[in-house]
């Protein structure tokens, strides 16, 4: 992805707890994004939300299992986004609990890789 160009932002939205077969869902989707060679994801868990499923998930402090609306976003050029979610789409249609994915166009206003830290003992 290079700066100052158009792109594309993947929003895949699920549950914290939702799993693959044996990895949670998230973890999967973005180990799987970053194997592709995709400029970059985040995941982002929010305090209350529901879905078509109409289950209010909220974040309890005290709750030992955190159920909480889950975001992904990804971002790179149209086509790997569209390429990438062909290859986890059907991941995301198998899905228990189901899940909302969303693209919006993006204007990338700088994209620079910065230098890796390695720690002096």
């Amino acid at each position: 992805m290079k700066n100052n160009t158009k792109a594309l932002l993947l929003q895949i939205f699920i549950g914290s707890t939702d799993k693959t077969e044996h990895d949670l869902l998230y973890e999967h989707i973005v180990f799987k994004a970053k194997e592709a060679g995709l400029a970059g994801a985040t995941v982002h868990k929010g305090i209350l939300g529901f879905g078509a499923s109409s289950i209010i998930h909220s974040y309890k402090f005290w709750e030992v299992t955190e159920k909480v609306p889950t975001l992904i976003q990804i971002a790179d050029e149209e086509k790997k986004i569209m390429d990438f979610f062909e290859t986890i789409r059907p991941t995301l249609e198998s899905t228990r609990y189901g899940c909302l994915v969303t693209t919006q166009e993006i204007n990338v206003l700088m994209y620079e890789s910065g230098q890796k830290k390695f720690f002096d003992f």
